[in-house]
């Protein structure tokens, strides 16, 4: 592990997990069963369970860690080894811009879900986008073996992927506060957001 990389593991990526589970307390409905789709070792999901003792929240992910903090099933990173509404809220954070085809999951969200996603990703907008995006992948993911397709989509993207799936964005929130300052206005900005699409009655 290089000097940059145990920074951001002491510090950095702590700081992180504080202000996404503040992040997802503030966005997850109350009383619901959720699916983290991604979650890595569980510890985002356990302390959001801490603060909001009202919500059940499973793991699912790719590569399954060795004492995580929730329980995890493994999956192949495309379909969700669930029947069509099985959870209340499935929850992606970080974890589309890991795929080849981000739409895959959110077609399988979308079909697990009962009421709505939770997703956090990053939006490539602002200048040296891309650039920034793939620095940071490379810093807080190389090391845990993940895959690191570095597809990033722009805001409009994601809309019309929400428009083309009939998911409606409920909340969009793109001040996050992720890292300090300076951190924050070369690694935040424009390149982070959180969100709450809510799904139409299914067919």
């Amino acid at each position: 592990m290089n000097l940059i990389e145990h920074i951001h593991g002491g510090y950095v990526h702590n700081r992180r997990v504080g202000v996404l589970r503040d992040q997802l307390t503030n966005l997850l409905p109350r009383d619901v069963s959720v699916l983290d789709v991604g979650c890595g070792d569980g510890l985002l999901a356990r302390l959001t369970m801490e603060q909001r003792p009202d919500l059940t929240i499973s793991g699912i992910d790719v590569l399954v860690r060795e004492n995580s903090h929730i329980h995890v099933d493994p999956f192949d990173g495309k379909s969700l080894p669930y029947p069509d509404r099985s959870f209340d809220v499935v929850m992606f954070v970080d974890v589309l811009h890991h795929t080849d085809d981000p739409m895959i999951l959110l077609r399988e969200a979308k079909r697990v879900a009962r009421t709505s996603v939770v997703l956090k990703d990053h939006t490539r907008n602002g200048i040296l986008a891309q650039e920034r995006l793939r620095f940071m992948d490379r810093i807080g993911n190389a090391r845990h073996g993940v895959e690191l397709p570095f597809n990033y989509w722009p805001r409009e993207r994601w809309l019309a992927a929400f428009a083309e799936l009939a998911m409606s964005v409920g909340e969009w929130r793109s001040s996050l506060g992720l890292y300090p300052v300076p951190a924050n206005w070369l690694f935040g900005s424009t390149l982070h957001f959180v969100a709450r699409l809510d799904i139409a009655e299914h067919e």
